[in-house]
């Protein structure tokens, strides 16, 4: 379903050339393949004005060493709340250096330590390397929290597209084993449904449509087609049905995103498990707009409703 220009919040009808560039590429893969290379140059980049750390811990489930990146507030002893933050990338690509000053901004808004993970991606080994990587992130901060300075009692999980997929695939699993308890996670419109049979994920729009949605899944779910398996919660959150004693949500998606439909339906989902949750739908946004277009209005409010609702939820739920 092609999106006509009609369809596009007025601030977003010229589209960026960085918008059609991720568009081109994201819909082949040799795309994610070159995206890939090309992001990987950020990694072991150092922001200024936190402490960085790089740690290298050991896999539960026989895999590589998981590249880890700490930021921290500088001149700041104390021990703080942490947050698992989870990037983005459609499963395939991307590394935590891609989105040091969205954790940079977290961490002025309200003091804690973040902790993300270079899982690896698709394209290196489809699911559920990267789910366990996540995952033996967060138990590696549940076991080292006197090292690192932490409260593992004030734990938050956050994430964009794939990376807010992880978040609802991890918190569902904390959820169900009790490893950790998470005092809110912030899956923002997250890649959650492998399926493709909602409205939305029909939608060819810029940056991230049908064609890059179905081939993401298709790279993440590589083994489990070949092998004829059943699709795991773990690997498409959506495929859950029991939402109770999730914690506290905040989300929000565009109108014209493929992840619309799934992102709603997860809210409803929760909401009817009397689950709290904060969510806003910015009409006529594409994939990623308040990345690609940082200059327009709607994405700052975007950017701030986020900011936001990270501020409102850290002081009922971890203060």
């Amino acid at each position: 379903m092609k999106m006509t220009k009609d369809k596009f919040h007025p601030e977003l009808k010229s589209i960026p050339f960085a918008a059609n560039v991720y568009t081109y590429l994201l819909s082949r893969k040799s795309g994610f393949r070159l995206l890939n290379r090309v992001l990987k140059l950020a990694e072991g980049k150092i922001t200024k004005g936190l402490i960085n750390e790089k740690l290298s811990i050991k896999s539960n489930h026989g895999g590589p060493d998981i590249r880890v990146r700490i930021y921290r507030p500088e001149n700041n002893t104390d021990k703080l709340p942490v947050m698992l933050y989870l990037h983005g990338g459609g499963y395939a690509i991307g590394n935590p250096e891609q989105v040091a000053d969205v954790l940079k901004e977290f961490i002025a808004k309200r003091p804690c330590v973040i902790v993300a993970p270079g899982y690896r991606n698709s394209q290196t080994k489809p699911y559920p390397a990267a789910f366990n990587d996540c995952y033996d992130t967060l138990l590696w901060i549940r076991d080292n929290a006197d090292i690192i300075n932490i409260d593992t009692n004030k734990l938050m999980v956050a994430g964009r597209s794939a990376g807010g997929g992880l978040t609802a695939a991890v918190t569902l699993k904390a959820r169900d084993t009790k490893d950790v308890n998470i005092a809110f996670q912030m899956p923002i419109y997250p890649m959650i449904d492998d399926r493709h049979q909602n409205e939305s994920s029909q939608f060819e729009s810029p940056v991230w449509g049908k064609a890059a949605n179905h081939l993401g899944w298709e790279l993440y779910l590589k083994d489990l087609h070949q092998q004829n398996k059943a699709i795991p919660n773990y690997a498409a959150p959506a495929r859950n049905t029991d939402y109770a004693d999730f914690p506290p949500t905040f989300t929000f998606v565009g109108g014209i995103d493929p992840f619309r439909d799934e992102t709603i339906a997860y809210v409803e989902a929760l909401e009817r498990a009397n689950i709290h949750v904060k969510f806003k739908l910015f009409e006529g946004c594409y994939h990623a707009f308040e990345t690609v277009a940082p200059k327009k209005q709607v994405a700052k409010d975007a950017m701030n409703f986020m900011y936001e609702g990270y501020t409102e939820f850290y002081d009922k739920y971890i203060r």
